[in-house]
């Protein structure tokens, strides 16, 4: 991703338009390819955010949870 702010919505708007374009017409590989590997990029960055506020969830259960 580029160095500005990573917006999840944003992020994900863009990779489902990308998946939608793939699964819409047929591929010109030369053309589609930095697409294709644009929506990797997206789908490897928004894992990686889910990942990190999955990680943020659990610390949260687990500081409240041990106060019972």
């Amino acid at each position: 991703m580029t160095e500005e702010k990573f917006v999840f919505a944003k992020a994900y708007e863009e990779l489902e338009k990308i998946v939608s374009d793939f699964e819409s017409h047929e591929l010109d590989l030369e053309k589609d390819l930095p697409r294709f590997e644009r929506g990797l990029e997206l789908a490897a960055a928004l894992k990686k955010r889910l990942k990190e506020i999955e990680n943020k969830v659990t610390k949260i259960e687990q500081k409240y949870s041990d106060k019972e």
